[in-house]
Order: C-alpha cells, then structure tokens, then sequence
C-alpha cells in the first residue's frame, strides 16, 4: 500500500482560509434558523414528507434501518419516475453515470440520511464544518462538486457520505475528537469515499444483483409507482446499515490521511480516532453503528502504518487546536469584521500553527 502523492498546505493558509470563511452556509449576522430551513429544504427536495420515527431496535444495522426508513413515504407516479430513472441508471455501468446524474443521486440518499435525524441547531457549528469541510475538499482530486457538510443532532459517533458532495458527521463524533486534526481526518476519509464514487459503486453492484427483477414482478401487478420508490429507499438503507467493502474503507483510510495533510493538518489524526475506536466495544450503542459497518479498528491501523511508515512525521508534531479554540477564534474573528476592527493576526513573520 501506497500513500498518494502529498504537497501539504502551509499552515498559516489553513487558519487563513477558515478564518476568511469558505463557507457554504450564510455568513454570521443572518438568522440562523433560516439557513438550516435553507440546508434542510434543499435536501429534502429528494424525499417526500416524512413519517413518525418507530422506536429504534437494539442491533446496530436495525437502528439505522429504522432509522432511514421515516425518509421516504410511498411515492406519488412523479417520485417514482424519478427514483426509477435513478435505479435505471444504477443498474448501467458507472461510465454511463455522468457527474449532474451523480449528484442527483447522492441527493437522493441525503436526503435520507437527513430524514434519520434532525439537522443539529448550533448554527455557528453548522457553519464552522462547512468551512472545514470545503477548505479539505478544495485539496481533493474533484473540488468542483457542490460540497455540503452538516451536522446531524444524534449523540453517536458516526459519519456519512453520499455521492455527489454530501457528507455528515454527528455532533456525538464531534465531541469526542480531541483536536480539529481529528475531525479533519474523518472528513478526509469522507470525502475520499465520495471522489473514489465508493458509496455509488456499492448501489450499484446492489442493484444489478437483483434489484430490476423485482421491479419487474411488481410491473406485472400493476404497482411500480410503489415498489420503485421502495426499492430506492431499499439501497439506500442496506447501504447505509451494512456499511461498504472493507477495501473501500482502506483506501479512504489511506488517501484520508494524504487528503488531511494536504490540507494542512496532522496526518496522524485519523490514527488517533482509530486508536479511540479500537477502545470501543461493539455494546456500546454510542459506537455500536460506526464498529458494525467498519473493519475492526487495529486492522485499519496496522494497514495504514505499513502505508505511511516514518514518511509523514515531519508534517507533525504542531500544537493541537481543539473544535472549540478554533470556533471560538473564527467568532472572534467575525466579531472584529462586524464591528469594522482589525482581526487579531499573528506577529509579522510568524505563522499560526494549527496541527499537532
């Protein structure tokens, strides 16, 4: 294994940019309400309305399943013609499926992981990950596609893509990484699964395993604008609740950790989640999901130590910013800005560290 090739972001560029606010939620001063409706709707112009939530069941892949399952109601004959021209699509292979389809996609399964739980009220939090997330994605290998982060409210540690530029990650995982390397390192890997089309690949190999077959039957009973939607709804829950293939998750590991330090932090902050993850037993229902759809940590571990061996410890070592240091630095940053002051800066000819 093999890290891919690596020219870091100073820095001073990082701080630069989360402070300038490459953002892709409105700037502070604006209802903050508003901007989640703005998010939330945009999402939610993939599902329909959406049903009361049963009880969750005790096993991880049933917690996720149940879930997912209030996203999607029965579809009217334009839903389902929409979700049947995406399991179309899915069921072709992944040349036929160009970049607006992908994007139409992953929308789709947004919005259905945006109907598991709700979006998290702390607007400046919603935003701060935005601009984590975009400035991390801008060093990717497709930074042209419409990225969006959010933050669900749910207490476990979890994150999730979707194709297309959706990524969510729960406020649970944000508070317990110890550093903003740590929650870089997560969004990298996040990120890798969407520009390696991992998540589309995977619905893809679902589909055409069986799924046309039952669209058929439910054709000859004359219900297709029910059973197509349901079945989109299917991929998207057996996706989300059995996780990828273990491959996919190595090299989101491996091209996370070049992606991270790329863009400026500490490429051994994934490592230190997995060494938090390792520490977790699967009956702890915080982690239970994240432990059932992943490798068992230390093997994810022990393959990226082959992988990156001494190669990246010099972009380590830097002080640590924690989650809140830095929110708190951006909102006085803003503050200063609102009120025509100068923001505080760094002595010149210094930079301000931001990685271990």
């Amino acid at each position: 294994m093999t890290l891919p090739p690596l020219s870091p972001q100073p820095a001073w560029l990082l701080t630069l940019a989360l402070t300038a606010g490459l953002a892709c939620l409105p700037a502070h001063g604006q209802d903050a309400g508003k901007a989640l409706n703005l998010l939330g709707s945009f999402l939610r112009q993939a599902a329909p309305a959406e049903a009361p939530a049963p009880a969750q069941p005790s096993t991880p892949g049933g917690m996720l399943g149940n879930m997912l399952g209030a996203s999607f109601a029965p579809a009217g004959a334009g839903q389902a013609a929409r979700a049947g021209d995406l399991i179309g699509l899915l069921s072709q292979s992944l040349e036929q499926i160009d970049e607006p389809r992908e994007i139409e996609i992953g929308r789709q399964l947004a919005a259905v992981l945006l109907g598991s739980k709700p979006l998290h009220p702390d607007m400046a939090l919603q935003r701060y990950v935005n601009q984590l997330g975009r400035w991390i994605s801008l060093q990717s290998s497709r930074p042209q596609l419409p990225w969006t982060f959010a933050v669900l409210d749910d207490a476990g540690f979890n994150a999730f893509a979707a194709p297309g530029g959706y990524v969510f990650v729960t406020k649970g995982l944000i508070e317990r990484v110890a550093d903003e390397a740590e929650l870089a390192g997560i969004l990298a890997h996040e990120i890798t699964h969407v520009t390696a089309r991992h998540h589309l690949q995977a619905i893809a190999k679902t589909a055409r395993a069986g799924l046309l077959t039952q669209v058929v039957g439910s054709q000859v009973k004359g219900q297709l604008a029910g059973a197509v939607s349901a079945q989109f709804l299917s991929l998207g829950r057996d996706l989300y609740s059995r996780g990828l293939d273990q491959s996919d998750e190595f090299d989101a590991d491996r091209s996370g950790v070049a992606l991270a330090a790329r863009a400026g932090f500490d490429p051994y902050g994934l490592v230190a989640v997995l060494q938090q993850l390792r520490t977790a037993t699967p009956d702890n229902p915080l982690f239970a999901l994240s432990l059932s759809t992943h490798p068992p940590a230390q093997q994810r571990l022990d393959l990226l130590e082959q992988a990156m061996g001494n190669r990246m410890d010099g972009l380590s070592g830097q002080q640590a910013v924690t989650v809140a240091q830095r929110m708190e630095r951006l909102a006085a940053s803003r503050t200063a800005s609102s009120s025509n002051a100068p923001a505080a800066a760094a002595p010149a000819g210094r930079r301000v560290p931001v990685k271990k």
